[in-house]
């Protein structure tokens, strides 16, 4: 199957949805997730659930507070966190902001739209205060539409995949590109919390696994750039109220904010309470 072929035809199992993730992919390591057995981890969006709804009073990143419980997604097949078949955490290099590059073997960088995410983590039992010190391991496709480790081609890289601590504001900070749309998906960004680096990078219990939406006008854009064809059509067959993860839970809970340009790069903010 080539890069093409699988912008167009992903996986037959990709984001079938939660029930079938805890099933299949992730059952080993998707039990209740407890920091130090306190409470669960619980993620709110950042912005309003629909696209033009008014959102919330911004934090310092520029992301809406959190306020609800964002549900529960699907890692789907290609998380790379050895749930299903190879685990890049436990690789030295896999903690790094810039995640662009592959390491290790290869450095191969991956090419399209600039695009830097914060991803606040908040205490929800505690007044949102923010937490410092919990771990993000954030991943995605790439241009094509392929994941690293596991899409024909790209089977020996491992770029746009990363874990960050968040600092004293709370926030793991990612530079990476746009991700593109493939068939049957709004165009989106993984990620599992753990309580800690360590717990992230030695089969540690994830605690929370989401994904992360981004904006009709914004993607609409990106898309216009040379490398995104395909994603133009692709995105014109779906949308965040009939996508198969985001649209199944009775409204948009994960919409990031989004500012920039396509020249200059994007900046992706995201706030989740824990």
């Amino acid at each position: 199957m080539s890069e093409r072929q699988m912008t167009q035809d992903p996986h037959p199992d990709h984001d079938r949805g939660l029930e079938f993730d805890v099933a299949t992919l992730l059952g080993r390591r998707r039990a209740l997730g407890l920091f130090g057995g306190a409470g669960l981890l619980a993620l709110a969006g950042c912005a309003e659930a629909r696209t033009g709804s008014t959102a919330t009073t911004a934090s310092a990143t520029g992301s809406a507070a959190a306020s609800t419980e964002v549900p529960d997604e699907t890692g789907g097949p290609f998380p790379g966190d050895g749930s299903n078949g190879v685990n890049v955490l436990d690789d030295s290099g896999i903690v790094r902001s810039d995640i662009t590059r592959s390491f290790g073997t290869s450095t191969t960088k991956a090419e399209g739209v600039p695009l830097t995410i914060h991803l606040t983590v908040t205490d929800s039992g505690g007044g949102y205060a923010a937490m410092e010190g919990v771990a993000v391991y954030l991943w995605h496709c790439d241009r094509d539409g392929s994941y690293s480790m596991y899409s024909e081609g790209v089977e020996g890289e491992n770029y746009l995949r990363g874990v960050q601590p968040t600092n004293a504001n709370g926030t793991a900070t990612f530079t990476t590109i746009f991700p593109a749309a493939y068939t049957g998906r709004w165009p989106h960004v993984h990620f599992e919390v753990y309580r800690s680096t360590a717990d992230a990078t030695s089969s540690g219990q994830i605690v929370k696994t989401s994904q992360l939406a981004l904006p009709d006008a914004v993607c609409n854009s990106v898309y216009a750039t040379p490398g995104y064809e395909q994603s133009v059509r692709n995105m014109s067959q779906t949308s965040l109220t009939s996508d198969n993860v985001f649209g199944d839970d009775g409204g948009i809970h994960q919409l990031a904010t989004v500012t920039g340009d396509a020249t200059s790069g994007y900046v992706a903010n995201l706030t989740i309470g824990v």
